[in-house]
């Protein structure tokens, strides 16, 4: 365990919302393009499918290789909201919510309903650019 404190932090107040509001309509025009408009979300499996079985031993995994539902976000820049980070993942099917770090305005932690769910959205915007300088880095959280 890194010591982090990941509990659900209060709801933004009105002074923080109106800074996050140029930077929302920034990321807006970036995300464009992520998911087609319209498009539906697939059905959602509750019940992970069996394995199959593996044909050679492989190491094992260890870390943030290990798939979950909920995926660590690092190198957010300082202007990082948790509404930004909403915007950004509720586009994908499963979102839960969001979790800012109190402390700490570089890491923060988005919840899906499944580790497949939180695998769609790692694979679409790891390394996305929040700011020309800060490409969010995104690994799956230890269980």
């Amino acid at each position: 365990s890194s010591g982090i404190n990941a509990e659900w932090p209060l709801r933004p107040g009105k002074r923080v919302m109106e800074k996050a509001m140029p930077m929302m309509g920034l990321m807006q025009g970036m995300m464009q393009g992520i998911i087609p408009p319209g498009m539906q979300p697939p059905a959602v499996n509750t019940v992970a499918p069996p394995m199959p079985p593996k044909p050679r031993p492989t190491p094992p995994q260890t870390g943030s290789e290990i798939p979950h539902k909920i995926l660590f976000l690092q190198n957010l820049p300082p202007e990082t909201t948790e509404m930004m980070l909403t915007m950004l993942f509720e586009q994908f099917p499963g979102f839960k919510e969001t979790r800012l770090v109190p402390g700490r305005h570089d890491i923060a932690f988005v919840e899906f309903e499944v580790d497949q769910q939180a695998s769609q959205a790692k694979q679409a915007l790891n390394q996305f650019k929040i700011t020309p300088k800060n490409a969010m880095s995104i690994s799956f959280a230890n269980k």
